[in-house]
């Protein structure tokens, strides 16, 4: 079946008892037990049932499952945002000693996890240009975890050769993962281009309505855990899915970034509707950074949909499309605030992969704790405005641009 079928038909854990075409919320905490050896068994793990909705929740095992279906992959776990599904990833697989190579094109706030907590707690990151795979190449050592990357770099927008990226991995047995929330299922196979782990923000596109913050990580199952000398042994006994129990019965449940199973029934909607809404924002994207092209106040344009960007060509291969995010800079730091200022349709809010379209300023907002030389050694300047695109008329917001260049 195509993406949204498998959506709509992916079934219930358990048959539910009044036939309700919408799974429920199961919005509770703990659970009851016929007896003390069932409770004994749910806690041990040797028997499926949820006994408290930290450690798992029928409604978010039912989102957990459609992700599962829709990537075909192992698993999925749901998590209370997206960098605590990243942090948890992390804890998973690194003890202090242990290092990951990342690309150094990252959101804000994995940057800074990445350059601040995990070095405080002994986890080394060493941070490459992933345009260079002989550089990756000569970075990995003994220590090696892991490589990591995003697909769309966010506001960068640089696109990698995730294929011989992940060939790299392969050939030393370390794990590619890679935050796909910029091109979420439907848009990328990430099992088919050689990614071992994904992890989302699903408050962007699984959302769309930006209802509820929330995280994912799924597991391909394409990884030999005993490579990993922190899971060797867990391996050798529960095979593909060590990785998914670690999390399950160690981090996940110690760390607490549990989804709540309010968030799990929003984004199950979000998933019904995701193919509609990325067909749409992505076109609008596409229009408007031709229209931002023409426009003589633009400086530069970066969206990979447009044929002279450098990274066309991988995008075209890797994606369905390359994203709703188009960034773009100006002349100067108060004629990007003008500009953002101006507009009466588009938004001023963070946040990507809306409904509605949202602009914001990176420097002075997402990397502001950072200097301007810092910022541009992770290609952030203070001229670059973001547009996350979303699923109005094309007509109203190409109307709203054209009077807010006017102003400026």
């Amino acid at each position: 079946m195509k993406f949204t079928s498998q959506v709509l038909s992916t079934p219930y854990p358990k048959k539910d008892m009044y036939g309700a075409l919408r799974f429920p919320t199961y919005g509770n905490a703990a659970f009851e037990f016929e007896t003390a050896e069932d409770i004994e068994a749910a806690f041990k793990g040797t028997k499926p049932a949820h006994a408290y909705s930290r450690s798992s929740n029928p409604s978010v095992e039912y989102f957990e499952k459609t992700i599962t279906n829709i990537t075909n992959s192992i698993g999925c776990l749901g998590f209370s945002s997206g960098m605590g599904a990243l942090s948890n990833c992390i804890f998973a697989i690194c003890k202090a000693g242990d290092e990951i190579i990342s690309s150094n094109k990252l959101f804000g706030t994995t940057f800074s996890l990445f350059n601040e907590t995990l070095p405080a707690l002994g986890i080394t990151v060493t941070f490459i240009d992933f345009n260079n795979l002989d550089e990756i190449n000569k970075a990995i050592t003994k220590n090696t975890k892991a490589l990591f990357f995003e697909t769309i770099t966010n506001p960068q927008i640089e696109i990698y050769d995730i294929k011989n990226i992940s060939a790299i991995a392969k050939k030393h047995e370390i794990l590619c993962i890679a935050d796909t929330t910029a091109t979420p299922p439907y848009m990328f196979d990430s099992k088919k281009q050689g990614i071992d782990v994904s992890i989302l923000s699903s408050t962007k596109f699984i959302s769309g309505g930006g209802t509820a913050v929330g995280g994912i990580i799924i597991d391909n199952g394409t990884y030999n855990w005993k490579n990993n000398k922190n899971l060797a042994n867990d391996a050798i006994k529960y095979g593909p899915f060590t990785f998914l129990r670690k999390l399950r019965l160690e981090i996940f449940r110690n760390l607490g970034a549990c989804m709540s199973p309010q968030t799990a029934t929003q984004y199950s909607l979000g998933l019904e509707t995701m193919e509609l809404r990325i067909d749409r924002a992505c076109s609008n994207a596409l229009q408007i950074a031709q229209y931002l092209e023409s426009k003589t106040k633009c400086k530069a344009v970066k969206y990979a949909g447009l044929k002279n960007s450098k990274y066309f060509e991988l995008a075209t291969e890797l994606f369905l499309y390359p994203g709703s995010v188009v960034c773009f800079e100006l002349e100067s730091k108060k004629e990007c605030f003008d500009l953002i200022n101006a507009f009466s349709l588009i938004r001023r809010a963070t946040n990507l992969h809306d409904n509605k379209s949202l602009i914001i300023h990176p420097s002075s907002t997402i990397y502001s704790d950072y200097t301007l030389e810092q910022q541009a050694l992770i290609g952030v300047n203070d001229t670059m405005i973001r547009l996350s695109v979303g699923i109005e008329n094309i007509e109203d917001l190409l109307f709203d641009f054209e009077q807010a260049f006017q102003k400026i």
